[in-house]
């Protein structure tokens, strides 16, 4: 086992000035389980790559332990990948493939069959290691992925949305079932997800990037609690965090008739960052019209508009933007209704409307 650093690492594709990924600066220790989050674009599977060896590094380098492996070729970095697509071959058994890479690699006979059998066990795959991966389900060809990985006994595991050809509720069974595994097997792993749901749910800390830049590395519940930005702010979080721009008067955010304290440095105009669990009922304050309600069992979800038009949205290009609200399920309010809520003040975030930066 081993640590992964990323020291300053570049990465420009050609025909490209902006770099895919920038002087990403980044330690996952031994054993840790990481996961690398942000939307489409922003260089996460490209930072895997990198430290895969399957794309250059431009500027920077990356060590797995002690060693250096910025030049290193992909086979000799012992590292182990699973991918998006399960890549099992087709007219191989389960155990064929994955004591494949194994075979190649010249372990003998018995030292394969021990292994495939210890990661079978592992798996639950052992009623399936004379079959086919036609006659496996999607979930059990993910599981033989795994298991390829596992034989090979590496330093590092790296995983690249492997859960995303899956369906709902399978993909939330195989989470749990991956963060198990790689707990019990203690292995540094660095998995890549656009699902912040998933990140959340798996990793031991969580690295949320932007257009190549590396925004926060934290743990799941400070990401949540103590984002850095607006934009961490935004993407962490389900249902996302509510992030109104509000005029500054006297010391006080105006949403509407709710007043928010703000830091005399806030200026004229401030982000409030509210999350859709903060709000509260009341009888003034901030005027939500109502358009759509989620009726969850557990929970109920308002989504609506600003009934107040000083009151916009962060982002002005998110057109679809909505205020969303978490209400008592047993009475939820009807689409067209205008609902007043309060908010629970501790746990209000405030952001500078231009920069996006918190505001301590």
């Amino acid at each position: 086992m081993a640590s992964v650093v990323f020291e300053a690492a570049t990465r420009i594709y050609p025909g490209t000035t902006a770099p895919a990924v920038d002087k990403l600066n980044l330690t996952v220790n031994d054993g840790e389980f990481l996961v690398l989050v942000g939307p489409s674009g922003c260089g996460k599977s490209t930072s895997l790559r990198m430290l895969a060896g399957l794309e250059e590094i431009d500027n920077g380098r990356i060590l797995i332990g002690d060693r250096d492996v910025t030049n290193v070729a992909p086979k000799d970095r012992d590292i182990a990948m699973v991918f998006q697509s399960y890549a099992l071959y087709p007219h191989m058994t389960v155990a064929e493939n994955m004591g494949f890479a194994l075979k190649i690699a010249g372990t003998p006979k018995e030292e394969r069959s021990r292994r495939v059998l210890e990661a079978a066990k592992l798996l639950d795959l052992e009623p399936y290691l004379e079959r086919k991966p036609k006659a496996l389900s999607g979930g059990q060809r993910q599981r033989v992925a795994m298991g390829r990985a596992i034989v090979r006994e590496p330093q590092v595991f790296l995983m690249d949305e492997p859960l995303s050809n899956l369906d709902a509720k399978l993909r939330v069974a195989t989470r749990t079932q991956i963060a198990a595994l790689q707990r019990r097997l203690g292995i540094t792993t660095v998995y890549v997800t656009h699902d912040q749901v998933e990140a959340m749910t798996m990793g031991d800390r969580v690295a949320v990037l932007k257009d190549g830049l590396l925004q926060q590395v934290d743990t799941p519940r400070n990401l949540y609690e103590n984002p850095v930005n607006a934009f961490v702010a935004g993407f962490i979080g389900s249902p996302a965090m509510n992030l109104l721009n509000a005029p500054v008067s006297g010391g006080k955010a105006m949403l509407g008739d709710l007043a928010v304290a703000v830091p005399a440095s806030a200026g004229a105009t401030v982000t409030v960052g509210i999350r859709p669990e903060g709000f509260i009922p009341a009888t003034s304050g901030f005027h939500v019209l109502v358009e759509v309600v989620e009726e969850l069992g557990a929970d109920a979800f308002v989504y609506g508009k600003p009934a107040d038009t000083s009151v916009k949205f962060a982002n002005a290009s998110d057109e679809g933007a909505q205020v969303i609200v978490r209400w008592d399920p047993k009475s939820p309010p009807k689409p067209g209704q205008t609902i007043t809520v309060g908010v629970n003040p501790a746990i209000i975030h405030l952001f500078n409307a231009t920069t996006g930066e918190r505001i301590k």
